[in-house]
């Protein structure tokens, strides 16, 4: 699997409001200079964004190897199969969510979006 290039935006080392320290902000935008190297692709500058750096079509879509599925309800969870990887939807409540979570790691499936202090310790107490 190619590793990923992170394209950044012409001179974000330089100034804060375009992302020095501030990886957020640090996105491409095309150069549109007129004597602009990086869009005249000159030799040892940075290269732009083309189609060839696009990921292959057999990864496309899957998160960490595996596709997606959106966890509304706990009818969703027996859905599951070894080639999906659980997401929880945001509009579930906490009582639901441990109920979803518990189901979830008592069947050997992956959860993506399970993070922070609160669910891992109430998946300790499970």
């Amino acid at each position: 699997m190619k590793t990923k290039r992170k394209f950044l935006r012409v001179e974000t080392q330089y100034f804060s409001r375009i992302g020095k320290g501030r990886k957020k902000i640090q996105t491409w935008r095309r150069p549109r200079g007129k004597q602009n190297k990086i869009r005249l692709n000159r030799f040892s500058y940075p290269v732009q964004p083309g189609i060839g750096f696009g990921t292959p079509r057999s990864e496309s879509g899957k998160v960490k190897g595996l596709y997606p599925m959106l966890i509304t309800t706990q009818s969703d969870v027996e859905k599951l199969t070894k080639e999906n990887i659980a997401i929880i939807s945001r509009k579930i409540g906490a009582k639901k969510k441990i109920q979803i979570i518990k189901q979830i790691t008592d069947k050997g499936f992956k959860i993506q979006n399970v993070g922070g202090k609160k669910w891992t310790l109430k998946r300790k107490k499970l």
